[in-house]
């Protein structure tokens, strides 16, 4: 039998083994990166996290923050109405981080205008304003990443969004005034907003972020 402009139609069981064969390889798992690091967490919708078994929750949560007890206290919040009563969670969570807790979650980010590894997808595109850095900047921002950390004792963490390498430079000289107690509220500041863009970037969701009707929040982030 012919179609169309004269193409053979192939036999029923012809399209049906075919069909097999393309269900197969699409349902293959995709590779992981070189090393064995797992990169970001795959995309996923709000139902399909609430979804999840606790421990596959948990480890989607910690490709966005190192922070186990802040992945524990988001997994235990769920089943979350919506995505705005998540954010609310992740971020009372962060509040009730204590310094060791902050430096678990520190663990996680590459300093800013260093190369993130395998793994560090987000903290890269996160840094997309210092593409166009120069070598002068680039001295600037290691030497100011020192001196940061002699005087913390842990990484300059910002949220690098839509920053410029001049702009994080500047931040960086400012916070360096800030007395060490102060500072870790910075810290949990940036986070906060670092985290809240990664879960949006797991959840693949930017509608209904900013609204769920007054709902309140599962979760608890005490110390």
């Amino acid at each position: 039998m012919r179609t169309g402009a004269g193409r053979a139609a192939l036999p029923r069981t012809a399209r049906r083994e075919t069909l097999i064969l393309m269900t197969a390889s699409a349902s293959r798992p995709r590779p992981r990166p070189p090393g064995g690091r797992a990169g970001p967490a795959s995309p996923c919708g709000l139902a399909e996290f609430n979804g999840l078994p606790a421990d596959a929750a948990r480890r989607a949560l910690l490709a966005c923050c190192s922070s186990q007890r802040w992945a524990g206290a988001v997994t235990a919040g769920r089943p979350f109405p919506s995505t705005a009563t998540l954010l609310r969670c992740s971020d009372g969570a962060v509040t009730g981080l204590a310094p060791a807790d902050l430096r678990e979650a520190l663990a996680g980010h590459p300093r800013i205008g260093e190369r993130a590894g395998p793994a560090g997808g987000w903290s890269r595109q996160e840094q997309a304003g210092m593409a166009g850095a120069d070598a002068a900047a680039l001295r600037a921002l290691a030497a100011g990443n020192e001196a940061y950390e002699r005087r913390f004792g842990h990484i300059y963490l910002v949220c690098a969004t839509g920053r410029t390498a001049a702009e994080l430079l500047t931040l960086l000289r400012a916070r360096l005034e800030n007395e060490p107690a102060a500072e870790w509220d910075v810290v949990r500041s940036e986070l906060r907003k670092i985290n809240r863009i990664r879960l949006g970037k797991l959840l693949a969701e930017s509608d209904g972020a900013g609204s769920d009707g007054g709902a309140a929040s599962s979760c608890g982030g005490g110390a």
